[in-house]
């Protein structure tokens, strides 16, 4: 026994302890299917807890790994994964996403009579395969963490199994999810064969010496490469032109995982592009700059424009959140250290304003009632004033309004705009705001100057007051005291290859 206690003790002290909060997701997410079976039916959120747990844990090991990597970045597995700040932000980040959606679950279950373990196994398996996108720093390591995402991602949205609407989610979801995974893989397998190697430090280095003999511009299979893994990077971010999947899937898929979808795999997924942006595209920087200028000024006009017209709220928020990808895509475009900053703060504000968005669409689910429509908010602020004020929090973040943290995500991302001398860009983005407050505002009139045409006020379960609690807390301290928020943004600048963009 002691021989055995230690051999696990000098494990966890190696290379294991940079991937223990991963490990910990897996073994809380195994024990929930393992004793799911067990649980009657009124004890099913038992589940819930366990994933709490398992998700609190993972935390827990974050924080140490925190303190581990003041002295420096730590990598493991033949430098296959990196520990930096980037990796701790967005693994916290993962987290309470998650944390959020665990606790809105519990009674959205119930309603819809799916309670069932596997929901929030594949929810912690789903943050395993982010957490190694972020912290890859070798292409099969960063792709087999997209696809754990991905797969358990294609459960969930189906999992509603004797709804239609669900059941034709999933299916887009998987053949669109699946088509742009192949393209991704195949810009990958260019980037091996430049390259000669898997591992982004090795790629790196050698495309930055094959800059020096080649011009990036002139150079067509590093283009070729760019194309196809942005290609396949954007569909998972729904930036236009890859954006299609994202209203039928968000309208479809259980409206708990719509919310997890919607911010969940896009961090994940701008993470892993700001990874593979800094490092092996850098030497060709100047020439993906405009393209990619060019996708968010196409995904801000289609996103806000397409959202005018939805009377479904969750399509509404399906194309908004395409806009939002813009602003996010015009913070990498920038190239500066403000522009950065800005991108790792509005992907920090969004993840709580957009989850308490979709929150408030939530608790109005009930028997007989989908609660997903504008009309079915007429009234609210008579039926429910606390969740009334909430929606109000949430609409004047996500327009960008003072004092919210969306209004100071988008100002980092106008200013960094304005620093690298992008002027016609900023002055779009602030353009573009116009109709994102005109849509936003819809959903407010009919949620406080709308008569009601349901006079039963929805009831809110424990879970879902924590969550509405904490996002709204979030939303309205980062608007109003963003310093802390800002430097936390700021915490996750230190890129491993930072000096390769001249920071």
């Amino acid at each position: 026994m002691h021989a055995i206690l230690d051999h696990l003790r000098n494990l966890l002290s190696g290379d294991v302890r940079l991937i223990l909060p991963q490990i910990q997701l897996v073994l809380f997410g195994l024990g929930i299917l393992l004793t799911d079976f067990l649980l009657e039916k009124q004890y099913k959120s038992w589940n819930a807890v366990m994933a709490m747990l398992g998700v609190g844990f993972s935390g827990f090991s974050l924080w140490q790994l925190r303190g581990a990597i003041e002295g420096g970045d730590m990598v493991a597995f033949r430098a296959s994964i990196i520990t930096d700040h980037f990796f701790i932000f967005f693994g916290f980040l993962f987290l309470a996403a998650t944390a959020l959606v665990i606790l809105l679950s519990v009674k959205y279950l119930e309603i819809e009579e799916e309670h069932h373990g596997e929901y929030y196994a594949l929810m912690l398996f789903a943050t395993v395969g982010m957490m190694f996108m972020v912290q890859g720093t070798d292409l099969i390591v960063q792709f087999i963490g997209l696809e754990t995402m991905a797969i358990s991602f294609y459960i969930l949205v189906g999992f509603l199994r004797r709804d239609k609407r669900s059941n034709e989610a999933a299916l887009k979801y998987l053949l669109l999810g699946g088509f742009s995974s192949g393209i991704l893989a195949y810009g990958f397998s260019i980037l091996y064969g430049l390259g000669g190697s898997t591992n982004l430090f090795s790629i790196t280095s050698t495309l930055d010496k094959r800059a020096q003999s080649i011009a990036p511009a002139g150079d067509l299979l590093l283009l070729l490469a760019f194309v196809t893994v942005a290609a396949g990077l954007f569909f998972k971010v729904a930036a236009v032109p890859f954006h299609q999947w994202a209203p039928d899937v968000y309208e479809g898929a259980p409206t708990t995982i719509t919310a997890y979808v919607s911010v969940a795999s896009k961090t994940a997924s701008f993470g892993l592009l700001l990874r593979l942006f800094q490092t092996a595209f850098w030497p060709a920087h100047a020439s993906w700059q405009m393209p990619v200028a060019a996708i968010a000024l196409a995904s801000l006009t289609l996103g806000n424009f397409a959202a005018i017209t939805q009377t479904n709220i969750k399509r509404l928020l399906a194309y908004s959140s395409i806009s939002h990808v813009g602003y996010v895509l015009l913070g990498v475009v920038a190239q500066n250290d403000t522009g950065l900053k800005g991108v790792a703060f509005y992907l920090f504000a969004y993840t709580f304003m957009n989850v308490g968005a979709f929150a408030v669409v939530i608790i109005l689910r009930r028997k007989g009632l989908i609660g997903d429509e504008l009309e079915d908010l007429n009234g609210l602020s008579q039926r429910s004033p606390a969740a009334a004020v909430l929606l109000l929090i949430f609409m004047l973040s996500l327009a960008g309004i003072p004092p919210t943290a969306g209004f100071i995500g988008k100002y980092y991302i106008f200013l960094s705009l304005v620093e690298s001398r992008h002027y016609w860009l900023a002055l779009f983005a602030v353009l573009y705001v116009v109709p994102a407050v005109y849509y936003y505002f819809r959903i407010i009139v009919h949620a406080w100057l709308r008569k009601t045409t349901d006079p039963i006020a929805p009831v809110i379960s424990l879970g879902q007051t924590v969550a509405l609690t904490v996002a709204s807390f979030v939303v309205l301290a980062a608007g109003l005291y963003p310093e802390p928020f800002i430097r936390l943004a700021q915490y996750s600048l230190f890129l491993p290859f930072g000096h390769l963009s001249g920071r």
